[in-house]
């Protein structure tokens, strides 16, 4: 058992004592540029990162401080730390705006939190912003060789949005909230008319405003069978081969029971 300890001491004293820490405690920064380059090509960036931190302040202003600073934030990417990346990535811009590599680190600030958008049953907060991101460089860069990227991503993301968007008016309804589910399929397709899922939302507010009238109290039935009624000639006009018409045609024609229309017109007919 004391052998094993003496090991793990002569490790950890090995460790503390290793070029790499002992650097880290140096004050020659000039070792310090020259290493955290060695390590970033070796791709040990974590090691390289570190560096490039503890020297970026005493090189800032000068010939060195912006490659300093764009290799710093690289070294946050390719750990797959992206927002640190992010962060560091907007702060070269906006230090060194006149640099080569400016406008590639605005590109990557936006990127990476491309790389952070998650699938769309999740917060969509990522999302939003790298669309708004990529939106302000799109105007601010419009001949950049990064702007097709820009709207093949900010296309991407989009459709994640309106996928977002769609599962969670469609929870609602499938929870039998009809009145939010009328409210959150409405928005999703004011927000986002062009969505595959047009038609089966669509399709979903038409039975959502049947359904809650036929669970309402009798005072409110009425007016919430007319928008029903609404919704029907709505829907047919626009898909009137609709996968759906089957239900929906049965749908409308308990509606038209409800409302009693079908007694109106043989009363007339009778007439």
């Amino acid at each position: 058992m004391r052998i094993h300890i003496k090991i793990f001491i002569s490790l950890l004293f090995l460790v503390a004592c290793s070029p790499y820490e002992k650097l880290l405690k140096s004050d020659n920064n000039e070792d310090k540029y020259k290493k955290a380059f060695e390590y970033y090509y070796k791709k040990e960036y974590d090691k390289s990162s570190s560096l490039f931190e503890q020297i970026a302040s005493y090189y800032r202003g000068t010939s060195k401080g912006d490659s300093i600073l764009y290799f710093y934030a690289k070294s946050y990417y390719y750990q797959g730390d992206y927002l640190m990346a992010s962060t560091q990535f907007k702060s070269f811009a906006m230090t060194y705006g006149r640099s080569e590599f400016a406008e590639e680190a605005e590109y990557m600030s936006c990127y990476c939190y491309y790389l952070m958008s998650p699938r769309p049953s999740l917060d969509q907060e990522n999302t939003i912003t790298a669309i708004q991101d990529m939106n302000m460089f799109l105007v601010k860069h419009p001949n950049s060789k990064y702007i097709p990227e820009c709207k093949r991503l900010i296309t991407e993301m989009r459709d994640k949005l309106i996928e977002k968007s769609y599962m969670n008016a469609k929870l609602y309804f499938d929870l039998s909230r009809y009145k939010a589910s009328l409210i959150a399929l409405r928005n999703s397709l004011n927000e986002y008319p062009d969505t595959k899922h047009r038609e089966e939302i669509m399709f979903l507010v038409f039975k959502a405003n049947y359904l809650l009238a036929y669970n309402s109290v009798h005072e409110k039935q009425k007016d919430r069978y007319q928008e029903t009624m609404d919704d029907y000639f709505g829907f047919i006009s626009e898909f009137p081969n609709s996968k759906f018409n089957k239900e929906v045609e049965k749908i409308y024609q308990n509606t038209k029971d409800a409302l009693g229309i079908e007694k109106t017109n043989n009363n007339n007919n009778n007439n």
